[in-house]
């Protein structure tokens, strides 16, 4: 029997945002380590054979403590995989590989030029406004 299109998300598209909202409650509410506090979960990418999850995350912290945050998540891996194999029904519960997202710090970059090149547009129009009044 021939199968439809498939409608809404994969099935890895569901679970990875399963695992995302897991992990954030779980960093919330079960972590303790002060270096990981403050992170964000902003993806989750997780392999066809839910071996393995990638997992994005940004915090607002300094170039200087990301590398502690690094290191405080992975210390956390083990125990937040063992908490996910208790909430979420799957053979296997993938290993967690925790990457820094730089998708935001780019978007707040891109935004910044952006408004100087307008407030610099705007700037020029006005000159040139004024210019031409003078010259009249």
């Amino acid at each position: 029997m021939k199968r439809g299109p498939q409608r809404g998300f994969a099935r890895t598209d569901r679970v990875a945002e399963q695992i995302r909202r897991d992990l954030s409650e779980l960093i919330r509410s079960e972590i303790r380590d002060p270096r990981v506090q403050q992170v964000s979960l902003t993806a989750v990418e997780v392999t066809p054979d839910y071996a393995h999850a990638k997992v994005f995350y940004t915090a607002l912290v300094g170039e200087s403590e990301r590398e502690a945050l690094a290191k405080g998540l992975k210390r956390a891996s083990g125990f937040l995989r063992h908490e996910l194999s208790r909430q979420l029904l799957l053979r296997t519960v993938p290993e967690l590989h925790f990457e820094y997202d730089t998708s935001v710090e780019r978007g707040i970059s891109l935004s910044s030029l952006i408004d100087s090149a307008v407030s610099r547009t705007a700037d020029d129009s006005a000159e040139a406004a004024d210019d031409a009044s003078g010259n009249d």
